[in-house]
């Protein structure tokens, strides 16, 4: 599940390098905070959250899969 999100974020992104992800458990849930570069933010968000909630949808996905509940968190 990170590779995935860092594939999709690297990606979407000018500053490859600085994209991280890491992985936090809260309950039953697993939650990912992808970190970007600050100038990135709005790649990654995209207009109106768009690529965000795609991102968020394309992972969700993947984790039926595997039976967990996900979410994933932006952060700069």
């Amino acid at each position: 599940m990170r590779d995935l999100i860092t594939v999709i974020a690297k990606a979407l992104v000018d500053h490859p390098e600085d994209v991280a992800v890491s992985e936090v458990e809260v309950k039953d849930e697993l939650v990912y905070r992808l970190s970007v570069h600050p100038s990135d933010m709005g790649k990654v968000i995209g207009k109106q959250g768009r690529i965000a909630k795609a991102l968020r949808t394309v992972v969700t996905s993947a984790a039926v899969k595997h039976n967990k509940r996900v979410s994933v968190e932006i952060v700069s």
